[in-house]
Protein backbone atom coordinates (compact mmCIF):
# COMPACT_ATOMS: atom_id res chain seq x y z
CA UNK A 1 0.00 0.00 0.00
CA UNK A 2 1.06 3.83 -0.70
CA UNK A 3 1.76 5.73 1.91
CA UNK A 4 -0.02 8.96 2.04
CA UNK A 5 1.13 12.34 3.50
CA UNK A 6 -1.20 15.59 4.59
CA UNK A 7 0.98 18.58 2.51
CA UNK A 8 0.57 21.78 4.55
CA UNK A 9 1.63 23.34 0.90
CA UNK A 10 -1.87 21.73 -0.81
CA UNK A 11 -4.14 21.28 2.27
CA UNK A 12 -4.45 17.55 0.67
CA UNK A 13 -3.32 13.91 1.51
CA UNK A 14 -0.86 13.40 -1.35
CA UNK A 15 0.72 9.85 -2.06
CA UNK A 16 4.03 9.68 -1.34
CA UNK A 17 6.82 9.85 -3.85
CA UNK A 18 10.36 10.27 -2.84
CA UNK A 19 12.41 12.35 -5.96
CA UNK A 20 15.12 9.27 -5.32
CA UNK A 21 13.89 5.64 -5.71
CA UNK A 22 14.43 4.04 -2.11
CA UNK A 23 15.41 7.34 -0.56
CA UNK A 24 13.88 9.72 1.67
CA UNK A 25 15.57 13.31 2.29
CA UNK A 26 14.44 14.66 5.71
CA UNK A 27 14.81 18.06 7.12
CA UNK A 28 13.39 18.78 10.54
CA UNK A 29 13.74 22.85 12.04
CA UNK A 30 15.69 22.20 15.44
CA UNK A 31 15.67 24.28 18.26
CA UNK A 32 16.84 27.44 19.32
CA UNK A 33 19.52 26.57 21.85
CA UNK A 34 18.84 28.66 25.06
CA UNK A 35 16.70 26.62 27.51
CA UNK A 36 15.45 23.53 28.35
CA UNK A 37 13.29 21.59 26.08
CA UNK A 38 9.74 21.40 27.08
CA UNK A 39 7.42 18.88 26.35
CA UNK A 40 5.99 20.71 23.13
CA UNK A 41 9.31 20.52 21.48
CA UNK A 42 9.36 16.69 22.41
CA UNK A 43 5.74 15.98 20.93
CA UNK A 44 6.95 17.88 17.62
CA UNK A 45 10.70 15.56 17.98
CA UNK A 46 9.21 12.26 18.83
CA UNK A 47 6.68 12.67 16.29
CA UNK A 48 9.35 13.11 13.28
CA UNK A 49 10.93 10.22 15.04
CA UNK A 50 8.37 7.90 14.36
CA UNK A 51 7.70 9.31 10.67
CA UNK A 52 11.27 8.55 9.82
CA UNK A 53 11.25 5.27 11.86
CA UNK A 54 8.03 3.96 9.92
CA UNK A 55 9.72 5.07 6.35
CA UNK A 56 12.78 2.95 7.46
CA UNK A 57 10.41 -0.03 8.52
CA UNK A 58 8.76 0.12 4.82
CA UNK A 59 12.21 -0.11 3.31
CA UNK A 60 13.50 3.42 2.29
CA UNK A 61 16.78 4.17 3.56
CA UNK A 62 15.99 7.85 4.83
CA UNK A 63 18.81 10.97 5.53
CA UNK A 64 17.66 13.43 8.44
CA UNK A 65 18.93 16.52 8.51
CA UNK A 66 17.66 18.81 11.66
CA UNK A 67 19.78 22.11 12.20
CA UNK A 68 20.89 23.92 15.34
CA UNK A 69 20.20 27.48 15.96
CA UNK A 70 23.40 28.55 18.00
CA UNK A 71 23.39 32.40 17.35
CA UNK A 72 20.17 34.40 17.37
CA UNK A 73 18.28 37.33 19.27
CA UNK A 74 16.87 34.88 21.78
CA UNK A 75 20.49 33.57 23.14
CA UNK A 76 21.59 36.45 23.14
CA UNK A 77 19.29 38.08 25.62
CA UNK A 78 19.56 35.09 28.14
CA UNK A 79 23.20 35.30 27.87
CA UNK A 80 23.52 38.86 28.87
CA UNK A 81 20.83 37.80 31.73
CA UNK A 82 23.01 35.32 33.19
CA UNK A 83 26.28 36.79 32.25
CA UNK A 84 27.74 33.80 29.97
CA UNK A 85 29.43 33.84 26.82
CA UNK A 86 26.54 33.78 24.03
CA UNK A 87 28.78 30.47 22.16
CA UNK A 88 28.99 28.77 25.82
CA UNK A 89 25.23 29.07 26.72
CA UNK A 90 24.21 27.57 23.36
CA UNK A 91 26.82 24.81 23.16
CA UNK A 92 25.27 24.06 26.82
CA UNK A 93 22.04 23.78 26.33
CA UNK A 94 22.59 22.30 22.80
CA UNK A 95 24.40 19.19 24.57
CA UNK A 96 21.16 19.14 27.21
CA UNK A 97 18.84 18.65 23.84
CA UNK A 98 20.51 15.93 23.26
CA UNK A 99 20.74 14.24 26.30
CA UNK A 100 16.84 14.62 26.29
CA UNK A 101 16.33 13.43 22.93
CA UNK A 102 18.54 10.45 23.67
CA UNK A 103 16.61 10.11 26.70
CA UNK A 104 13.13 10.07 24.54
CA UNK A 105 14.89 6.82 22.15
CA UNK A 106 14.78 9.53 19.80
CA UNK A 107 16.65 8.54 17.38
CA UNK A 108 19.84 11.00 16.38
CA UNK A 109 19.48 13.06 13.16
CA UNK A 110 22.22 11.95 10.55
CA UNK A 111 23.35 15.37 10.61
CA UNK A 112 23.02 18.58 12.88
CA UNK A 113 24.53 21.34 10.90
CA UNK A 114 25.16 24.50 13.50
CA UNK A 115 24.61 28.28 12.01
CA UNK A 116 28.03 29.02 13.52
CA UNK A 117 29.61 27.06 11.70
CA UNK A 118 28.28 27.70 7.99
CA UNK A 119 28.56 31.21 7.85
CA UNK A 120 30.29 30.91 4.35
CA UNK A 121 27.80 28.97 3.00
CA UNK A 122 25.07 31.38 4.33
CA UNK A 123 26.96 34.87 3.03
CA UNK A 124 27.24 33.08 -0.55
CA UNK A 125 23.31 32.22 0.06
CA UNK A 126 23.04 35.73 0.50
CA UNK A 127 24.98 37.32 -2.13
CA UNK A 128 23.08 34.97 -4.95
CA UNK A 129 19.51 36.20 -3.71
CA UNK A 130 21.38 39.74 -4.32
CA UNK A 131 23.10 38.89 -7.78
CA UNK A 132 19.46 37.61 -8.66
CA UNK A 133 17.33 40.76 -7.59
CA UNK A 134 15.34 39.34 -4.78
CA UNK A 135 17.51 41.07 -1.94
CA UNK A 136 18.96 44.55 -0.90
CA UNK A 137 21.47 45.99 1.60
CA UNK A 138 19.55 48.59 3.86
CA UNK A 139 21.29 50.54 6.88
CA UNK A 140 21.13 47.38 8.98
CA UNK A 141 21.41 44.74 6.99
CA UNK A 142 20.36 42.59 4.11
CA UNK A 143 16.34 42.00 3.30
CA UNK A 144 14.93 39.94 0.79
CA UNK A 145 12.21 42.04 -1.22
CA UNK A 146 9.05 39.73 -0.32
CA UNK A 147 7.07 41.49 -3.26
CA UNK A 148 9.39 40.39 -5.95
CA UNK A 149 8.63 36.60 -5.14
CA UNK A 150 5.22 36.03 -6.91
CA UNK A 151 3.95 32.99 -4.81
CA UNK A 152 4.51 34.56 -1.52
CA UNK A 153 2.20 33.04 0.75
CA UNK A 154 1.17 30.09 -1.06
CA UNK A 155 2.41 27.82 2.23
CA UNK A 156 0.64 29.92 5.05
CA UNK A 157 -2.00 31.20 2.66
CA UNK A 158 -1.55 34.66 3.62
CA UNK A 159 -2.60 37.09 1.26
CA UNK A 160 0.38 39.94 0.93
CA UNK A 161 -2.05 42.79 1.08
CA UNK A 162 -3.45 41.02 4.26
CA UNK A 163 -0.41 41.21 5.34
CA UNK A 164 1.05 44.51 4.53
CA UNK A 165 -2.11 46.43 6.39
CA UNK A 166 -1.32 48.51 9.37
CA UNK A 167 2.41 47.34 9.44
CA UNK A 168 4.95 49.81 9.42
CA UNK A 169 9.08 50.07 9.23
CA UNK A 170 9.91 50.84 12.05
CA UNK A 171 12.81 53.93 12.96
CA UNK A 172 16.03 52.46 12.59
CA UNK A 173 15.23 49.57 10.17
CA UNK A 174 16.53 49.72 6.66
CA UNK A 175 14.30 47.78 4.87
CA UNK A 176 12.19 49.27 1.85
CA UNK A 177 8.81 47.80 2.77
CA UNK A 178 7.09 46.65 6.51
CA UNK A 179 6.90 42.40 4.53
CA UNK A 180 10.87 42.58 3.68
CA UNK A 181 12.48 40.28 6.24
CA UNK A 182 16.01 39.96 7.33
CA UNK A 183 18.55 37.95 5.16
CA UNK A 184 21.64 39.58 7.20
CA UNK A 185 21.62 41.54 10.61
CA UNK A 186 24.67 44.27 10.64
CA UNK A 187 26.18 43.95 14.06
CA UNK A 188 24.83 45.73 17.07
CA UNK A 189 27.55 46.91 20.10
CA UNK A 190 28.86 44.26 22.24
CA UNK A 191 27.24 41.27 20.13
CA UNK A 192 29.38 38.08 17.95
CA UNK A 193 29.42 39.10 14.74
CA UNK A 194 31.19 37.44 11.89
CA UNK A 195 32.39 39.00 8.37
CA UNK A 196 30.70 39.55 5.46
CA UNK A 197 30.49 41.78 2.42
CA UNK A 198 28.29 44.28 4.14
CA UNK A 199 29.95 44.56 6.86
CA UNK A 200 29.92 42.58 10.21
CA UNK A 201 27.60 40.95 11.36
CA UNK A 202 25.33 37.63 11.57
CA UNK A 203 22.30 35.92 9.91
CA UNK A 204 18.65 36.56 9.87
CA UNK A 205 16.95 33.62 11.13
CA UNK A 206 14.79 32.20 8.26
CA UNK A 207 18.25 32.00 6.09
CA UNK A 208 20.13 29.38 8.19
CA UNK A 209 17.21 26.66 7.02
CA UNK A 210 17.25 27.24 3.52
CA UNK A 211 21.78 27.08 3.08
CA UNK A 212 22.00 24.32 5.71
CA UNK A 213 19.46 21.93 4.18
CA UNK A 214 20.73 22.41 0.71
CA UNK A 215 24.00 21.66 1.63
CA UNK A 216 23.02 18.72 2.98
CA UNK A 217 20.10 17.62 1.11
CA UNK A 218 20.22 19.14 -2.20
CA UNK A 219 18.41 22.05 -3.70
CA UNK A 220 15.17 19.48 -4.05
CA UNK A 221 13.96 17.12 -1.15
CA UNK A 222 11.68 15.32 -0.02
CA UNK A 223 10.01 16.08 3.25
CA UNK A 224 10.33 19.83 5.47
CA UNK A 225 8.83 18.90 9.00
CA UNK A 226 8.32 21.47 11.84
CA UNK A 227 5.79 22.31 14.68
CA UNK A 228 2.43 24.57 13.45
CA UNK A 229 3.73 27.96 14.71
CA UNK A 230 6.52 27.71 11.98
CA UNK A 231 4.29 28.01 9.25
CA UNK A 232 4.50 31.57 8.98
CA UNK A 233 6.80 33.49 9.05
CA UNK A 234 9.70 30.51 9.34
CA UNK A 235 8.54 28.35 6.82
CA UNK A 236 6.84 31.10 4.31
CA UNK A 237 9.88 32.78 4.17
CA UNK A 238 12.26 29.67 3.58
CA UNK A 239 9.99 28.72 0.74
CA UNK A 240 10.54 32.60 -0.63
CA UNK A 241 14.34 32.91 0.01
CA UNK A 242 15.36 28.96 -1.44
CA UNK A 243 12.72 29.27 -4.66
CA UNK A 244 13.61 32.70 -5.48
CA UNK A 245 17.20 31.31 -5.63
CA UNK A 246 16.98 28.00 -7.16
CA UNK A 247 14.41 28.92 -9.43
CA UNK A 248 12.46 26.06 -9.04
CA UNK A 249 10.24 24.14 -6.28
CA UNK A 250 12.12 23.63 -3.09
CA UNK A 251 9.98 21.20 -0.92
CA UNK A 252 7.43 18.38 -1.88
CA UNK A 253 5.88 17.12 1.05
CA UNK A 254 5.56 20.15 4.61
CA UNK A 255 4.37 18.58 7.63
CA UNK A 256 3.47 20.14 11.04
CA UNK A 257 2.80 19.07 13.98
CA UNK A 258 0.18 20.69 16.25
CA UNK A 259 0.36 22.24 19.26
CA UNK A 260 0.70 21.18 22.62
CA UNK A 261 -2.06 22.32 24.82
CA UNK A 262 -2.67 23.61 28.41
CA UNK A 263 -5.66 24.64 29.64
CA UNK A 264 -6.78 26.14 26.27
CA UNK A 265 -3.24 27.47 25.33
CA UNK A 266 -0.44 26.65 23.46
CA UNK A 267 2.42 24.97 25.46
CA UNK A 268 5.33 27.80 25.35
CA UNK A 269 8.40 29.66 27.30
CA UNK A 270 6.68 33.09 26.56
CA UNK A 271 3.68 32.14 28.60
CA UNK A 272 5.10 30.37 31.14
CA UNK A 273 3.07 27.20 30.81
CA UNK A 274 5.46 24.73 30.18
CA UNK A 275 7.04 21.81 31.71
CA UNK A 276 10.50 20.23 30.72
CA UNK A 277 11.40 16.82 29.47
CA UNK A 278 13.76 16.89 32.59
CA UNK A 279 10.77 17.54 35.13
CA UNK A 280 8.63 14.79 33.36
CA UNK A 281 11.64 12.24 33.16
CA UNK A 282 12.10 12.34 37.06
CA UNK A 283 8.68 11.35 37.03
CA UNK A 284 8.06 8.77 34.56
CA UNK A 285 9.45 6.64 32.21
CA UNK A 286 10.56 8.09 28.55
CA UNK A 287 8.23 4.86 26.99
CA UNK A 288 5.26 6.85 28.42
CA UNK A 289 6.11 10.18 27.48
CA UNK A 290 6.26 8.70 24.25
CA UNK A 291 3.08 7.18 24.55
CA UNK A 292 1.35 9.88 25.78
CA UNK A 293 2.65 11.99 22.51
CA UNK A 294 1.22 8.84 19.76
CA UNK A 295 -1.85 8.75 21.75
CA UNK A 296 -2.78 11.73 19.56
CA UNK A 297 -2.69 12.35 15.92
CA UNK A 298 0.60 14.42 15.35
CA UNK A 299 -1.60 17.08 13.06
CA UNK A 300 -4.34 17.01 16.42
CA UNK A 301 -3.36 19.29 19.35
CA UNK A 302 -2.51 17.10 22.41
CA UNK A 303 -3.81 18.59 25.53
CA UNK A 304 -1.08 18.10 28.33
CA UNK A 305 -2.56 17.00 31.86
CA UNK A 306 -1.26 14.45 34.69
CA UNK A 307 -4.08 12.65 33.81
CA UNK A 308 -3.01 12.12 30.39
CA UNK A 309 0.26 11.54 31.40
CA UNK A 310 -1.07 8.98 34.00
CA UNK A 311 -3.31 7.34 31.42
CA UNK A 312 -0.28 6.54 29.09
CA UNK A 313 1.61 5.18 31.93
CA UNK A 314 -1.82 3.01 32.41
CA UNK A 315 -1.87 1.75 29.24
CA UNK A 316 2.13 1.05 28.77
CA UNK A 317 1.63 -1.28 31.66
CA UNK A 318 -0.99 -2.98 30.09
CA UNK A 319 1.18 -3.64 26.88
CA UNK A 320 4.13 -4.69 29.02
CA UNK A 321 2.25 -7.19 31.16
CA UNK A 322 0.62 -8.56 27.64
CA UNK A 323 4.18 -9.23 26.69
CA UNK A 324 5.33 -11.00 29.39
CA UNK A 325 2.47 -13.10 29.63
CA UNK A 326 3.33 -14.36 26.20
CA UNK A 327 7.04 -14.85 27.30
CA UNK A 328 5.60 -16.88 30.36
CA UNK A 329 3.32 -18.68 28.36
CA UNK A 330 6.17 -19.46 25.69
CA UNK A 331 7.61 -21.62 28.50
CA UNK A 332 4.96 -24.12 28.08
CA UNK A 333 3.70 -23.81 24.46
CA UNK A 334 3.32 -26.40 22.27
CA UNK A 335 4.27 -26.91 18.69
CA UNK A 336 0.96 -26.81 16.51
CA UNK A 337 0.09 -29.79 15.47
CA UNK A 338 -3.65 -28.72 14.53
CA UNK A 339 -5.32 -25.65 15.42
CA UNK A 340 -8.49 -25.33 17.46
CA UNK A 341 -11.47 -22.49 17.62
CA UNK A 342 -9.02 -20.74 20.21
CA UNK A 343 -6.25 -20.43 17.84
CA UNK A 344 -8.33 -19.36 14.69
CA UNK A 345 -10.04 -16.53 16.51
CA UNK A 346 -6.48 -15.29 17.96
CA UNK A 347 -4.98 -15.34 14.32
CA UNK A 348 -7.27 -13.66 12.42
CA UNK A 349 -7.62 -10.88 15.51
CA UNK A 350 -3.56 -10.61 14.82
CA UNK A 351 -3.91 -10.67 11.16
CA UNK A 352 -7.01 -8.14 10.86
CA UNK A 353 -5.03 -5.72 13.57
CA UNK A 354 -1.73 -5.83 11.73
CA UNK A 355 -3.23 -5.18 8.50
CA UNK A 356 -5.48 -1.95 10.62
CA UNK A 357 -1.65 -1.08 11.86
CA UNK A 358 -0.18 -0.44 8.78
CA UNK A 359 -3.84 0.93 7.01
CA UNK A 360 -3.15 3.44 10.46
CA UNK A 361 0.14 4.36 9.52
CA UNK A 362 0.21 4.23 5.45
CA UNK A 363 -2.97 6.86 6.47
CA UNK A 364 -0.86 10.31 6.96
CA UNK A 365 1.33 8.07 10.06
CA UNK A 366 -1.99 7.94 12.17
CA UNK A 367 -0.54 6.65 15.40
CA UNK A 368 -3.57 7.04 17.17
CA UNK A 369 -5.41 4.70 15.28
CA UNK A 370 -2.63 2.54 14.70
CA UNK A 371 -2.83 2.05 18.69
CA UNK A 372 -6.49 1.02 18.41
CA UNK A 373 -4.96 -2.16 16.63
CA UNK A 374 -1.84 -2.62 19.36
CA UNK A 375 -4.48 -2.96 22.09
CA UNK A 376 -6.89 -5.46 20.08
CA UNK A 377 -3.88 -8.07 19.45
CA UNK A 378 -3.19 -7.69 23.54
CA UNK A 379 -7.13 -7.93 24.59
CA UNK A 380 -6.75 -11.23 22.06
CA UNK A 381 -3.86 -12.48 23.04
CA UNK A 382 -4.67 -12.10 26.80
CA UNK A 383 -8.46 -13.28 25.85
CA UNK A 384 -6.85 -16.80 24.02
CA UNK A 385 -4.31 -17.17 27.15
CA UNK A 386 -7.64 -17.59 29.22
CA UNK A 387 -9.46 -20.23 26.94
CA UNK A 388 -6.21 -22.60 26.92
CA UNK A 389 -4.70 -25.06 28.67
CA UNK A 390 -1.55 -25.28 26.25
CA UNK A 391 -1.17 -22.54 24.16
CA UNK A 392 0.45 -22.85 20.67
CA UNK A 393 3.88 -21.94 20.12
CA UNK A 394 2.76 -20.73 16.45
CA UNK A 395 0.18 -17.98 17.57
CA UNK A 396 2.36 -16.53 20.83
CA UNK A 397 4.98 -15.74 17.59
CA UNK A 398 2.87 -14.39 15.91
CA UNK A 399 1.70 -11.80 18.51
CA UNK A 400 5.38 -11.65 19.65
CA UNK A 401 7.15 -10.40 15.97
CA UNK A 402 3.93 -7.56 15.91
CA UNK A 403 4.66 -6.12 19.02
CA UNK A 404 8.33 -6.53 17.81
CA UNK A 405 7.44 -4.59 14.82
CA UNK A 406 5.25 -2.02 16.85
CA UNK A 407 8.25 -1.45 19.15
CA UNK A 408 10.59 -0.31 16.20
CA UNK A 409 8.26 2.18 14.88
CA UNK A 410 7.21 3.71 17.91
CA UNK A 411 10.30 3.58 19.67
CA UNK A 412 9.06 1.19 22.82
CA UNK A 413 9.72 -1.94 24.05
CA UNK A 414 13.45 -1.82 22.74
CA UNK A 415 14.73 -2.73 25.95
CA UNK A 416 12.49 -5.20 26.54
CA UNK A 417 13.38 -7.06 23.68
CA UNK A 418 17.43 -6.52 24.56
CA UNK A 419 16.62 -8.31 27.38
CA UNK A 420 15.00 -11.02 25.82
CA UNK A 421 18.11 -11.82 23.58
CA UNK A 422 20.16 -11.93 27.16
CA UNK A 423 20.13 -15.42 27.93
CA UNK A 424 22.48 -15.86 30.63
CA UNK A 425 19.95 -13.45 32.73
CA UNK A 426 17.59 -15.56 32.02
CA UNK A 427 18.87 -18.60 33.66
CA UNK A 428 20.42 -16.39 36.58
CA UNK A 429 17.02 -15.68 37.42
CA UNK A 430 15.42 -19.23 37.10
CA UNK A 431 18.20 -20.01 39.40
CA UNK A 432 17.33 -17.64 41.92
CA UNK A 433 13.31 -18.94 41.52
CA UNK A 434 14.25 -22.34 42.50
CA UNK A 435 16.71 -21.29 45.22
CA UNK A 436 14.08 -19.27 46.83
CA UNK A 437 11.61 -22.17 45.90
CA UNK A 438 13.76 -24.39 47.98
CA UNK A 439 14.17 -21.88 50.94
CA UNK A 440 10.35 -21.72 51.29
CA UNK A 441 9.72 -25.66 51.45
CA UNK A 442 12.92 -25.41 54.01
CA UNK A 443 10.64 -22.54 55.85
CA UNK A 444 13.21 -20.23 55.51
CA UNK A 445 10.63 -17.28 54.53
CA UNK A 446 12.83 -14.20 55.71
CA UNK A 447 15.45 -15.32 53.00
CA UNK A 448 12.61 -16.22 50.47
CA UNK A 449 11.30 -12.69 50.70
CA UNK A 450 14.70 -11.22 50.54
CA UNK A 451 14.93 -12.49 47.07
CA UNK A 452 11.32 -12.03 45.86
CA UNK A 453 11.83 -7.83 47.16
CA UNK A 454 15.32 -7.24 46.06
CA UNK A 455 14.61 -9.24 42.07
CA UNK A 456 11.81 -6.74 42.31
CA UNK A 457 13.78 -3.71 42.97
CA UNK A 458 15.48 -4.57 39.90
CA UNK A 459 11.91 -4.94 37.66
CA UNK A 460 11.78 -8.63 38.45
CA UNK A 461 7.96 -9.72 39.56
CA UNK A 462 8.05 -13.14 40.70
CA UNK A 463 4.42 -14.33 41.07
CA UNK A 464 3.36 -17.54 42.93
CA UNK A 465 1.40 -19.69 41.27
CA UNK A 466 -0.41 -23.39 41.57
CA UNK A 467 1.46 -24.41 38.86
CA UNK A 468 4.61 -23.01 40.53
CA UNK A 469 6.49 -19.67 40.58
CA UNK A 470 6.83 -17.63 37.22
CA UNK A 471 8.51 -14.08 36.93
CA UNK A 472 8.10 -11.26 35.02
CA UNK A 473 9.76 -7.97 34.21
CA UNK A 474 8.37 -4.65 35.12
CA UNK A 475 8.85 -1.16 34.99
CA UNK A 476 10.49 0.11 38.22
Amino acid sequence: MAIRIYNTLTRQKEEFKPLREGEVRMYVCGPTVYDYPHLGHARTYIAFDVVRRYLEHRGYTVLMVMNFTDIDDKIIKRANETGEDPKELAERFLRIFLEDMKALKVKPADVYPRVTEHMDEIINFVKKLEEKGYAYEGSDGVYFEVRKFKDYGKLSKIKLEDLVKGARVEPGEGKRNPEDFALWKKAKPGEPKWESPWGEGRPGWHIECSTMSSKYLGESFDIHGGGNDLIFPHHENEIAQSEACFGHEWVHYWMHTGFLMVNGEKMSKSLGNFVTVRELLKRYDPEVIRLFVLQRHYRSPLDYSEEGIEHAKNNLERLYNTLENIRVAMERAEISFRWDEPEFRAYEAIRDARKKFYEAMDDDFNTAEALKAVFEVSNAVNRYLTEVEKPKESILRKAWEFFKDVGEVFGLFEDYFKEQKAGNEEELINLLVEVRSQLRKERKFDLADKIRDELRKLGIQLEDTPQGTVWKRIKV
